[in-house]
């Protein structure tokens, strides 16, 4: 899949189906736009996803926005910021320049809230009436559903705020997960509690809470089921910057520098501070024993 950044002028492509939105996390209502897309490749149209915003934390990196999209079959994924022409250009010209003219779309799926151009003004059945003038194809397609509430990235931010790691796979179609290279830590888990492996999340991703999680964590060529702790951990003397620290359950291997991602299952409790190394463990211990039997009931 080819990524572009739009700073100026849009790329000139021969044949498109576009979806367009803020795509900040590939949320379920998400997919069945791209799926809509990927469904116009038999006719010799490239699926192109254009994502509007600046949003300065993400439910998903730009990294893994760009594996996921790729997985699904896009092709190109045009990442347009917001800037100062977007903001102000009308409606009817951002579908005369950039649609019809830059990327000469013969097939456009959007939400059925879409809305773009100067002063928002620009709505699905704009878009439908200008398809019939230019020669392009227009489907609108309804909001998906959890129960009686549509599903949002605003909906999903909500739930990530909480914790709430179940609703967030429901509305996601998939779990939350941070990745990252394996970092050396100050070794005290090893010293003085249970060991574990600590990733430093990127600046980008949006994140839960601080607290403890059940979590699997994938490696190259293994996965281990653990407990995770994000936060600063102000027991043993705090960090000035947020981690991502896990005990994998029945791991004696050495991680450090290996590529692993974590996925999030269940929020235990929140990040708190101890009296003591001592207390600390024994919450750790009890931590882990919530996190077997959660795995032992999923079997």
């Amino acid at each position: 899949m080819e990524y572009i950044r739009i700073e100026n002028d849009f790329p000139r492509i021969a044949h498109s189906a576009v979806t367009l939105g803020k795509f900040d996390g590939i949320h379920r209502g998400h997919r069945k736009l791209v799926e809509k897309i990927i469904g116009q490749k038999q006719e010799g149209a490239q699926a192109v996803v254009l994502a509007l915003g600046n949003a300065s934390r993400t439910i998903l990196t730009k990294e893994e926005r760009c594996r996921l999209l790729e997985k699904l079959g896009v092709d190109i994924l045009l990442e347009c910021p917001l800037n100062d022409r977007i903001r102000h250009m009308k409606a009817e010209n951002f579908i005369k320049e950039i649609l019809v003219g830059d990327l000469q779309a013969s097939y456009v799926a959007v939400g059925e809230d879409f809305r773009f151009g100067f002063e928002r003004k620009g709505t699905p059945q704009m878009l439908k009436e200008y398809g019939r003038k230019y020669g392009f194809d227009v489907e609108i397609l309804p909001k998906e559903m959890d129960g009686r509430r549509k599903i949002s990235s605003t909906f999903i931010r909500e739930e990530l705020s909480r914790g709430n790691m179940e609703k967030f796979h429901a509305l996601m179609g998939m779990d939350f997960s941070v990745e990252g290279e394996v970092e050396h830590g100050r070794g005290m888990g090893h010293k003085y509690l249970l060991p574990t492996t600590n990733l430093i999340p990127s600046g980008e991703k949006l994140m839960p809470p601080n607290g403890v999680y059940i979590t699997v964590s994938y490696f190259k060529e293994r996965t281990y089921q653990g407990i995770t702790n994000i936060g600063y951990k102000p027991t043993v003397g705090g960090e000035k910057f947020l981690g991502v620290e896990t005990y994998l359950f029945d791991c004696q291997e050495d991680l450090y520098g290996q590529y692993c991602r974590v996925d999030f299952k269940k929020f235990l409790r929140p990040e708190q501070k101890f009296t003591s190394l001592e207390a600390l463990k024994k919450q750790l211990e009890k931590d882990a024993v919530k996190g077997q039997e959660y795995f032992r009931k999923e079997k």
